[in-house]
């Protein structure tokens, strides 16, 4: 029989932080329904971080980018 999912939590908020955040991890990929899209998303944060990093482009700040974004919608 399946345990409650209030017993289970309370079992597992007694599991390390280390513990717990290696069960987020596997509980978020059992979620994961299009590795092929999320690899795609993590090749493209790496190129962007890379291309910051060596200067060939600027990072922008949150509140840059929300303006940007208005500027383009309104």
């Amino acid at each position: 029989m399946a345990r409650p999912i209030d017993a289970l939590a309370e079992e597992v908020l007694h599991l390390s932080t280390a513990e717990r955040s290696r069960l987020l991890d596997r509980i978020v990929a059992s979620l994961d329904a299009d590795r092929a899209r999320d690899e795609a998303w993590d090749a493209l944060a790496a190129r962007r971080d890379a291309e910051v990093e060596s200067g060939a482009e600027a990072a922008l700040s949150g509140t840059d980018v929300v303006a940007r974004l208005r500027a383009e919608l309104g």
